[in-house]
């Protein structure tokens, strides 16, 4: 049986990443980490890598703050390619990709947003909902088009909000289920 290839893209502490490793660890998930790469030198994703031995580099990532340089990109899409990865899985990448990687993996690059898209689409998506009095607020799997968070909808999970939430109580909430729900639609692509 062959296994999913994947490389895992991070700017921040890497719980995702963690989460995806774990079950691939466990058996429940049939892929390979194949390559972890982040634009942020120190990022905790990068040590999690190195914890699962699986093979990691941190990618420059230019003069642009939301983006990467497109002659980075490139590289990018270069090293993701030579280690045969199929599935390109953003845990917590803080940049928008660009022509480049979108032609490169088209419906193979998927996202994660702490929100029931369309609503909330920005930044601190759990504040945002309780902010707006949501009752309900939850996590969505995209795969990436032109924005970061534009495209198709693959899955989401709901995640009540109690009146007592802080945002930082409904967020821990909201990981949690975005941690299962994202190793459950890598699941669908291992089995496709």
């Amino acid at each position: 049986m062959s296994r999913l290839a994947l490389g895992i893209l991070g700017s921040g502490k890497g719980s995702n990443c963690r989460a995806i490793l774990e079950q691939i660890s466990a058996g429940k998930l049939a892929a390979d980490a194949r390559l972890i790469v982040s634009d942020v030198f120190d990022a905790g994703i990068l040590d999690i890598a190195r914890e699962f031995r699986v093979p990691n580099v941190y990618l420059p990532p230019g003069r642009f703050r939301t983006r990467l340089e497109p002659q980075v990109e490139m590289e990018l899409v270069t090293m993701l390619r030579g280690a045969g990865v199929e599935l390109v899985v953003l845990a917590g990448f803080m940049r928008v990709l660009k022509e480049q990687m979108l032609a490169a993996f088209p419906r193979r690059i998927i996202n994660l947003h702490p929100s029931l898209l369309p609503k909330f689409p920005g930044v601190e998506a759990w504040a945002q909902a309780l902010a707006a009095g949501e009752r309900i607020t939850g996590c969505t799997v995209i795969t990436s088009m032109r924005e970061s968070t534009s495209g198709e909808i693959i899955a989401q999970r709901e995640v009540p909000i109690a009146a007592d939430d802080t945002p930082e109580v409904l967020h821990a909430r909201i990981q949690l289920a975005e941690r299962e729900l994202y190793s459950e639609v890598i699941g669908r692509f291992c089995d496709a």
